[in-house]
Parts: C-alpha cells; sequence; structure tokens
C-alpha cells in the first residue's frame, strides 16, 4: 500500500508518494507556481502585498501528482491502484474568495487581473491596521477569543486579511460568497464539493487563524464580527459550523480527479492542515518534541496532551485542541523571515545565485562566534512570535567600512538563530517541554553551519529530519492513517519516519560568546519591540567590539 502526500509551499508545490510500511519514497515532483515572481503577486508600490493565482495550485496539483506517478512507476512492485488515500497541506493562512460554486472568483475575466480577488498568501501583511483592532476589540470585549493565540491576533491571519478586502475592494468582498483557506480547498476539490459550505475545514487553519473554538461554539459569534463590520457578521452563515481534527477524512477523491491523476476513484483525503503542522508529524512529533521548519520562514510546533492544563502563552502563535495530532493540544510559533533573508541579502543585495550562497557559507563557517563585531534583527518580514508585530524591520548593528558580505551573511543567520532561541525561552517558560529539537526543510538538511550555530546559540542539541519532504511525508502519514493502514498516528510515525546520523552538539567555548551576543540581542529586541521604552542602548555598539576584539585576540 502507499499513500500520497502534497505540500503546497510558498513557491512550488511538491507531489510524495512513500510505501505505507516504511514511508521510503517511491516518486516525488515539484512544480513551481508560473505565475508572478516565483509564484507570488506583488505591487511595487506596496511591500506587503503578497497574493498568488489559485489556477496555479491546480496547475501545480495536475503536474506534480503525474509526475510523481511516473517515477513511482519506475519502482519494482507500485502500481497507482495501490494508493490508498491523499494527504494535502499548504501555507496558511491563506484564504481564498470563491464563488456559490467554490470556485475561486479570480477565474472569472471580471477579477482575473485584480491582486485582490485572489488568494492571499499567508505573507501578506496589508492588513496590519484590522488585525490590530481585532486584537483592541477582542481584549474589550472577548478576551478568550485572542488569549489561546498569544494575546495578539496577526496581520497573516483570516479575519484581518477579509476585513482588508472589504475595505479596500468592497466590490471584490460582495463578488466572494465565501473564502476558504488554501489547506482546506484544495482537499475541497479532488473530493469534488461545489458547496463552500460543504468543505470539511481543518481545525488547524480553524483554530490557529480565524479564532475557532467549541469551547465557545466555533467561529466568533456575530455581535463581535458585526464590532469589525456588519458585512463580517453576515459572512460568518456562509463559512462554517464545525471543524475536524485529523481523525476525520475531508472527503473521497470524486471521479474527474482521479481520471487527470491516474488513481482510484474513491480513495480517502485526509483533512488539510499547514505545512508545518503535518511536517510535525513527517518528524515524528510527540511530546517533549519542538519541530522547526526551516524555510522561507521558520515554524516551531509541539503537542501536549489534552489530559494536561495548558496555560495561555503570550505571543505565540496559538494553542489548538487536535490541530496537529488528535488528542494534543498544538502548540505554534515561528518566524516570518528566514530563509527569504538569505536570499534577500545573496540574490537582492550581493546579486549572486547558488553559487554565491555556496561561497559565502564556506567563507562564514571559519569565522569564529562574534569575531565579525555585527549584531542583527530578524525582522526583515515583521516578527511572528514573540512581539507579533508586522511593523517591525530589519536592523544590521556594527559594520564598518572593513565589514564583509560573508560576515553579514553570518550575522543574519546568527539573527535568526537568537530568534529561534527567544521562541524557546518563551514556551519553556510557560512549561512546555522540550526535551528534544527535531528539525527539517532544504536549509536544516543542506547548511551544516546554520544548523551549528543553531546549537550553539540555543544550547540545544540540533536533530535532523530523516525524509527531505517531512511536509509532505506528514501529509501521506495522515493519508495513511485515514485509509486505514494504521490505527494511530502513533503507530504510524513509528513505522514510517526517521532521524538523519547527523547530530549538532552545542559547542561551550561558542555556547559562552553567544550567550554575550544574544544578551544584547535581547536588549535591541525588546527596545525596538516596544517592551522597553527607556532602555539604554548607548553601550551596545562599544560591547560588541569588545567581543570582536576578544575573539580576533
Amino acid at each position: 500500500m502507499y499513500s500520497l502526500g502534497i505540500d503546497y509551499g510558498t513557491n512550488s508545490v511538491r507531489a510524495l508518494i512513500v510505501r505505507c510500511t516504511d514511508g521510503a519514497e517511491m516518486g516525488s515532483a515539484v512544480v513551481n507556481y508560473p505565475s508572478g515572481s516565483q509564484g507570488i503577486l506583488l505591487d511595487k508600490s506596496d511591500h506587503n502585498v503578497a497574493r498568488q493565482n489559485p489556477a496555479d495550485y491546480l496547475y501545480g496539483l495536475e503536474k506534480s501528482v503525474t509526475e510523481a506517478i511516473r517515477l513511482a512507476r519506475k519502482k519494482r512492485g507500485f502500481s497507482p491502484d495501490a494508493v490508498i488515500g491523499i494527504g494535502v497541506d499548504s501555507t496558511g493562512s491563506s484564504p481564498i474568495p470563491v464563488d456559490a460554486r467554490n470556485v475561486p472568483i479570480a477565474f472569472q475575466r471580471k477579477w482575473r487581473k485584480n491582486l485582490n480577488a485572489q488568494c492571499w498568501l499567508w505573507k501578506d501583511h496589508t492588513s496590519w491596521r484590522e488585525a490590530a483592532r481585532i486584537t483592541e476589540l477582542a481584549a474589550q470585549h472577548h478576551p478568550e477569543y485572542i488569549a489561546s493565540c498569544g494575546g495578539v491576533y496577526s496581520s497573516e491571519w483570516f479575519w484581518s486579511k477579509i476585513w482588508h478586502c472589504l475595505n479596500i475592494d468592497p466590490a471584490v468582498f460582495d463578488a466572494a460568497w465565501s473564502w476558504v483557506e488554501l489547506t482546506d480547498w484544495v482537499p475541497s476539490v479532488l473530493a469534488g464539493v461545489n458547496d463552500p459550505r460543504a468543505v470539511k475545514r481543518g481545525v488547524c487553519a480553524a483554530g490557529h487563524k480565524a479564532l475557532y473554538a467549541e469551547d465557545w461554539g466555533g467561529l466568533p459569534e456575530k455581535d463581535f464580527l458585526a464590532r469589525l463590520d456588519p458585512k463580517i457578521a453576515e459572512l460568518r452563515d456562509r463559512l462554517y459550523e464545525k471543524a475536524w481534527d485529523a481523525s476525520e477524512p475531508a472527503g473521497s477523491l470524486c471521479p474527474q480527479w482521479a481520471e487527470k491523476l491516474g488513481l482510484k476513484p474513491g480513495i480517502p483525503i485526509a483533512i488539510g492542515e499547514f505545512d508545518v503542522h503535518y511536517g510535525a508529524i513527517g518528524c515524528g512529533v510527540k511530546e517533549g518534541t519542538l519541530v522547526k521548519v526551516i524555510g522561507t520562514s521558520t515554524c516551531d510546533v509541539g503537542v501536549v496532551s489534552t489530559k494536561k492544563p495548558v496555560p495561555d502563552i503570550p505571543g505565540i502563535c496559538g494553542i489548538v485542541k487536535g490541530a496537529i495530532l488528535p488528542g494534543y493540544y498544538g502548540i505554534e510559533a515561528g518566524q516570518s523571515a528566514v530563509g527569504d533573508i538569505f536570499k534577500w541579502w545573496v540574490e537582492v543585495v550581493c546579486q549572486g545565485d547558488e553559487e554565491t550562497h555556496r561561497v559565502l557559507t564556506t567563507e562564514a563557517a571559519k569565522q569564529k562566534p562574534g569575531q565579525a563585531g555585527l549584531l542583527a534583527l530578524d525582522w526583515n518580514n515583521g516578527n511572528r512570535t514573540i512581539l507579533v508585530d508586522q511593523r517591525l524591520s530589519g536592523l544590521l548593528l556594527g559594520q564598518t567600512l572593513h565589514t564583509t558580505r560573508a560576515e553579514i551573511y553570518r550575522a543574519l543567520i546568527e539573527a535568526t538563530a537568537f530568534g529561534a532561541r527567544t521562541i524557546i525561552e518563551r514556551l519553556r517558560e510557560y512549561g512546555v517541554p522540550i526535551r528534544r529539537i527535531i528539525c527539517a526543510g532544504g536549509i536544516a538538511e543542506k547548511n551544516p553551519m546554520l544548523m551549528q550555530i543553531y546549537a550553539d546559540v540555543t544550547g540545544c542539541t540540533m536533530l535532523v529530519s530523516g525524509s527531505s519532504q517531512a511536509c509532505a511525508l506528514g501529509s501521506a502519514i495522515s493519508a495513511a492513517v485515514v485509509a486505514g493502514a494504521y490505527k494511530s498516528f502513533a503507530s504510524a510515525e513509528r513505522q514510517m519516519t526517521s532521524l538523519k546520523d547527523v547530530v549538532y552538539k552545542p559547542i561551550p567555548a561558542h555556547r559562552r560568546v553567544y550567550d554575550q551576543l544574544y544578551e544584547l540581542y535581547r536588549t535591541l529586541h525588546d527596545t525596538f519591540g516596544g517592551l522597553k521604552k527607556d532602555a539604554d542602548l548607548s553601550g551596545v555598539m562599544k560591547r560588541l567590539l569588545e567581543i570582536k576584539e576578544a575573539q580576533r585576540a
């Protein structure tokens, strides 16, 4: 038996076929989104805009799956008829405005070129004003709504984006009968669902991004949404009443898509989850494990049994029952830009390519911690955790006329490591057990220098997922469970996941220097982040120089 995982990332979609008995990869294919700049629709007048063409999702779906099947056919014993289930994950919150037939309005000629009619990609931050207002209103009238999502609603999330669409383009809002998260929409397409109200929504997206919880009857009550706008309150009736965890299938493969993909009709489709949540399953997540999926951004997730109390944790992205694994609270945090920062430095500023990445990595690896006298803040795309403030930006401190490209490259990597440490400390502060850290994604797999820096900065041993496609693997594992190949996610994880042999342990001498630098990072973090209004920054540059001189000596 085999299962299929489909992973919708920021720039491409990946299909992965695995053997259910052991998770062995039979065939995989990646298809880049053809629209926009590397798949993203941008607006030169506003750096906060990030949209995607929903047509790219269907194009990538068919191309990636058929190619993965073609490659899997080369493996002995494989047959498409032996694929027993499909799982889908995606970025989020990435809501799509759809008509009453569950078709994106962007497919209509009238709206085809309108950015506001497209999918509002996770990294779109245009709704920062609406997010701030939602935070304010919730704090006044329903503090429970935002208590479990860190106390601050984000511009990356569902309601702020939809409200912003209404505010800037009411014609698009009125044309949309409903809105569906990408991670819910693709399973519904595969299942042939043509009514948005019949789409089975995952509690992952609903709970983490749309303020859904069974404790208050599902989505926020209409009276609260009417405080945003009466039209938002009316929209609630066209969304959903119930959201499901991964124990419930989203539907079964319809004949139309079965024929397109070359699979058997009627096989179950797992409920949709966000990429990193299924990625956690692909890494073998269990209580005490923190999974870091390091990509264009980084998402950190863990689970705690629902039998245990979990306190509200300020500044994180949510604590949601069933968001990752049934029977567990899913806990999420993250950084809005990681790989994006490195890409910006190497490809935009330095005008380089993959070879430039390799050259700068080699040069940066020769440096000692603190040797360059540089310190950066990792907020080039705003801060997700623990400040939840998209109105923050990047910072580089300590450069001289002798500073090199590689030194800045390393300082940017260190900045993301300091941001990662901030998240780990916040989770531990509120009692979340972290006994091991598993990293996944291309950066974790391909950049040993970065992984060692992360170990040195955080003081934690870093493990690496055995699969280079952890998110797609997690989707495939969910498909295997919902199809009946396993009775539980725990048993499926034991058989279908693995770790690489490489282990990154903190180097004591490096850690001592990074502890000094982290103290300075937190000074900058807390000052520019607004936590300390009267901080004295006058000694930061001089302290950096002292660390630099000591390391060079």
